[in-house]
């Protein structure tokens, strides 16, 4: 189980790598969908969360006093390179990792597919992700708490029915779509909101604050 997962994330991180190699550097100053935070920002954030470490992610998390935001923003600062090819490289030199922070192995599959969307919605580039993975990705973030950055209390309200999977989570009224625009909804990308239809809808585009 944790090789299926892990070849997942390696090949993300191999195709993001590769869609990163053809942008000028103009474009990695393109707004993401991470509110204040550019291409070259995500891709560092990649960078630290492939770094990170069970033990270094309770390190840094003290030395942020228990705040995720600081804590996240620290580790941009440290792995954001001086120019975009030396935080490719980068990107590249942490790709075949398999260190993880104490979370669910699947919230490596969250990482890369939302923050792969984070950076490639807004500079024009589409990837076919493989089924597997997103359905994964959303299903974690739909049994995660909204402090943990999660939507489980959403399901509560709403139903989401994935209309290219044989998927559906929750209760309420529904919110129909392909499972990675709700994968996005769920994690707060108000950019999936019009690929969505149905009275559950609305009740994600208010859950829905970052971008």
């Amino acid at each position: 189980m944790k090789d299926d997962v892990w070849a997942l994330v390696h090949a993300e991180r191999a195709a993001l790598i590769d869609d990163l190699a053809h942008l000028d550097d103009e474009r990695w100053s393109t707004p993401s969908l991470c509110a204040g935070w550019s291409v070259h920002d995500v891709a560092a954030h990649l960078v630290d969360t492939a770094r990170t470490t069970r033990l270094g992610f309770v390190a840094g998390l003290v030395r942020a006093r228990f705040d995720f935001d600081r804590q996240n923003t620290r580790g941009v600062e440290r792995e954001r390179g001086a120019t975009p090819g030396e935080t490719l490289e980068r990107l590249r030199r942490v790709a075949a990792r398999t260190s993880t922070p104490p979370a669910p192995l699947d919230s490596r599959l969250v990482e890369e597919v939302v923050h792969g969307e984070d950076i490639r919605r807004p500079v024009g580039l589409t990837r076919s992700y493989p089924r597997q993975a997103v359905v994964r990705a959303l299903r974690l973030q739909t049994r995660t708490p909204a402090s943990f950055g999660g939507a489980k209390e959403l399901t509560t309200r709403v139903r989401l029915t994935a209309t290219d999977t044989d998927l559906a989570i929750g209760t309420g009224p529904e919110a129909k779509g392909p499972a990675l625009a709700l994968l996005l909804a769920v994690s707060g990308r108000r950019t999936a909101l019009d690929e969505l239809e149905g009275p559950g809808a609305a009740a994600l585009a208010e859950a829905s604050p970052l971008s």
